[in-house]
């Protein structure tokens, strides 16, 4: 059984906020990826003196995004097609909506890193459904 072996990814990096008028500002953004949640990733971005705000998305989703157009819905990853090296992270929420711009190569080693902890099309081993499910019942859903 896997469970002994999880692991951990973290990252820091920075996102740049690119803002209606076109200005752009450096957001610090930690990624990490745990094999007990082995399909997604979550992202804090620290957004000064208000703190952070979290986001969950799919690892698969920003593996996509990193090569093609991806995601519906709150959030879409794409190549930036007149800048190689450049990924677009879009997250849209009732409270608004905001556009980054990602070093790729950064994302690349990040996707890469979580591979080595849990390869693509291994996740469902990593999975505990016992745990999950009881986990579920306990928020009364």
């Amino acid at each position: 059984m896997m469970a002994n072996d999880h692991g951990t990814v973290l990252a820091t990096m920075i996102f740049n906020l690119v803002a209606p008028a076109g200005v752009i500002a450096p957001v610090g953004v930690e990624l990490r990826y745990d094999s007990r949640n082995p399909y997604e990733i979550s992202m804090k971005l620290n957004v000064g003196a208000d703190g952070q705000v979290d986001w969950v998305i799919a690892r698969d989703l920003l593996a996509d995004g990193l090569i093609a157009e991806a995601g519906e819905g709150d959030v879409r990853i794409r190549p930036r097609l007149d800048s190689s090296g450049v990924v677009v992270i879009e997250l849209s929420s009732p409270s608004g909506q905001a556009s980054f711009e990602v070093d790729a190569d950064q994302l690349v080693d990040f996707v890469n890193d979580t591979y080595d902890v849990v390869a693509p099309g291994d996740e469902h081993r990593w999975m505990n459904v016992d745990e999950v499910l009881s986990r579920l019942l306990s928020h009364n859903l």
